[in-house]
């Protein structure tokens, strides 16, 4: 089952079905899919929706055209008349869709089909899987533009490449292909860009097949792992392990092993 659902209700994004998997592709394709507000708003309320589907087991972000997404809309935020307070709440808004990435109990796979800079490269890292075209390009600008990252990027970024090459794409701003992305640990894979879409595909597919509960827990204790001490990280991993085999999941998956089949999870 795979249909497009251009809903009325998301003027910025387009949503579509794969199955299990629900795929957002940023529609703002005259703009290289760069943010204003309501892409903000309305990739919350897409994630939100995601998260409250018992159908959905694992989501994709990608972008419409030939961008991901190249960040905020200069043009827009130029001519807009903005206080202090609401300026301090638009960057809020970032800030709260890369959290809602990092914290949504599904995975995210983002499908970087082009640009992906500034607020687009912030939302990338914060997907738990980052598959790139070969030539698309990530980069962080913040520092040419006199601004700095947000989004947890300061945090996350050293984790996956290391605090040297962190230090490097973040104070120099320098934009990289999918294939050095892929070299230096920042994505999971490059592909053609011909074959990008069929791999986030297949890769979303593969995990939407994971006990839903189990991914659940694992993707709280791998974020939270590099901020807990080592005894409270092996309690919450008991605590996960024990809430696992409460679930009928876990009896289906001990009778799949036995009976050499494919396990059915439900989530719960």
């Amino acid at each position: 089952m795979s249909h497009a659902a251009k809903s009325p209700r998301y003027e910025t994004l387009i949503t579509e079905r794969h199955d299990q998997v629900m795929e957002i592709r940023f529609n703002r394709p005259h703009r290289l899919n760069a943010v204003v507000e309501a892409l903000y708003t309305e990739l919350l309320q897409a994630l939100a929706e995601a998260e409250g589907d018992e159908t959905v087991r694992a989501v994709i972000l990608t972008g419409e055209g030939r961008a991901f997404c190249v960040g905020a809309d200069m043009k827009e935020h130029g001519g807009a008349e903005r206080s202090l307070y609401q300026r301090r709440q638009y960057l809020q808004l970032g800030n709260d869709v890369c959290e809602a990435i990092q914290r949504l109990r599904l995975p995210v796979i983002a499908a970087v089909n082009g640009y992906a800079l500034g607020a687009g490269a912030e939302m990338a890292v914060s997907c738990d899987f980052i598959l790139m075209a070969d030539e698309a390009q990530i980069g962080f600008p913040e520092t040419s533009i006199g601004t700095c990252v947000g989004g947890g990027v300061s945090k996350i970024l050293p984790q996956l490449v290391g605090l040297g090459k962190a230090r490097q794409l973040l104070y120099l701003g320098r934009r990289i292909d999918g294939e050095e992305a892929a070299r230096i640990g920042l994505a999971t894979a490059s592909w053609t860009q011909d074959a990008l879409h069929e791999e986030a595909l297949r890769l979303a597919g593969t995990l939407a097949g994971q006990a839903p509960v189990s991914l659940a827990m694992l993707k709280r204790l791998v974020n939270q792992g590099a901020n807990t001490d080592l005894e409270s990280q092996l309690q919450q991993e008991l605590d996960a392990v024990f809430t696992c085999s409460t679930t009928a999941d876990w009896q289906e998956g001990v009778d799949a092993f036995a009976e050499k089949r494919a396990p059915q999870f439900k989530g719960h």
